[in-house]
């Protein structure tokens, strides 16, 4: 069975310098499609456009930044005459720790780059193209906006609150743009260090898969999520996680016997 065909299609991935936004925009363009990147610096995105290589093209925007959000769309329009695809993929965690330890500054980081971005580069490709010709939106959620954990709490909010945002964008743009979500376990990037860096044999151990993720796990589960074999999804959050939220794996394999 070949993979999704993006051919002709153009897309927009924010947070695309490295780990799970290069890799999506890789699955992007080994499907066929163009492909914009954005990074906080131009630097910085045309070194993740060069990876990429074919039809890629890297813009410095700053994700929050809506000067710079609106001169992306414009450039991709110019350059590409379509925006087929955007996926809102940049997300930051500076808040660690219990909820009530964090101050306004990082609440603000965090939900302003993990939920208004997403609501800001959505209704701009939306107005621009979308709207009209319709599209797919994929945000970048995690499996820890569907629980709960120790230290990530205001995240992990951020993360909930995106996958609601999914549900309700996919009935405001219908029928025309499809809305879905992904969410990634635990995988192999720099943000996600603190989870597996000195535990990784651990983490990997107690998942159904027996290993972390990998950023083309993520990218390869976007390509489809954006293209015709998806065309009857919206709406929905899939999850990645190797088998994580199924429960320790160990317990469950060779059946044998556990004390209790």
């Amino acid at each position: 069975m070949s993979g999704p065909d993006l051919t002709g299609r153009t897309a927009i991935v924010t947070g695309a310098s490295r780990g799970i936004g290069l890799a999506i925009a890789q699955a992007i363009a080994a499907a066929g499609g163009n492909v914009v990147l954005t990074a906080r610096t131009q630097e910085s995105a045309e070194a993740a456009a060069a990876q990429v290589g074919g039809n890629a093209l890297g813009v410095g925007a700053h994700v929050v930044d809506e000067e710079a959000a609106r001169r992306c769309v414009e450039l991709t329009l110019e350059r590409f005459g379509s925006i087929d695809i955007l996926v809102n993929n940049a997300g930051t965690n500076p808040a660690f720790g219990p909820v009530i330890n964090q101050d306004h500054a990082r609440f603000a980081k965090t939900f302003d780059v993990n939920l208004w971005a997403p609501i800001l580069w959505t209704s701009l490709v939306t107005r621009a193209w979308m709207g009209e010709h319709g599209g797919a939106v994929v945000n970048t959620a995690s499996i820890g906006g569907l629980g709960l954990e120790a230290h990530i709490g205001l995240y992990n909010a951020s993360k909930a609150a995106l996958i609601h945002l999914t549900k309700q964008l996919a009935l405001e743009l219908s029928p025309k743009v499809r809305v879905n979500a992904v969410a990634p376990g635990v995988v192999r990037t720099k943000l996600a260090e603190a989870l597996w860096k000195e535990q990784e044999s651990s983490v990997a151990g107690a998942t159904a898969l027996d290993r972390i993720g990998e950023p083309e796990d993520i990218g390869a589960a976007v390509a489809f999520l954006v293209s015709d074999a998806a065309s009857w999804v919206t709406g929905e959050t899939m999850v990645i996680d190797g088998g994580q939220r199924l429960g320790d794996a160990p317990l469950f394999r060779g059946g044998g016997s556990v004390d209790v």
